[in-house]
């Protein structure tokens, strides 16, 4: 890929950015009242991060079965409203434990 390509699309990648982030600030001037519409765009950093996380869980060791034994650790600790810190180790020594068993 030629230096011209590439900064072209940077440019085009920085410009669909740029307008994703502040085109809602430009048309949204007043305090969103709407009780639905405020509930949606509380929940929706989460949804993101759910949406991107939850898929790499199952790639991130070497055996899909230790996967899920990590990821079912993780929520049945979760579950109990454990520490975030406590959920991870768990988590992490469930998969360990099944990567040495595997």
């Amino acid at each position: 890929m030629s230096n011209t390509s590439y900064f072209i699309y940077l440019l085009i990648m920085v410009g669909v950015t740029y307008l994703i982030r502040a085109i809602p600030f430009c048309l949204i001037t007043k305090k969103i009242e709407n009780v639905t519409i405020r509930s949606f765009l509380a929940y929706i950093p989460y949804a993101v991060l759910t949406a991107m996380t939850i898929p790499a869980v199952f790639y991130a060791a070497d055996h899909i079965v230790s996967s899920i034994v990590g990821f079912s650790a993780a929520v049945l600790v979760s579950l109990r409203s454990k520490s975030l810190t406590l959920v991870a180790l768990l988590a992490c020594a469930a998969v360990f434990v099944t990567e040495l068993v595997l």
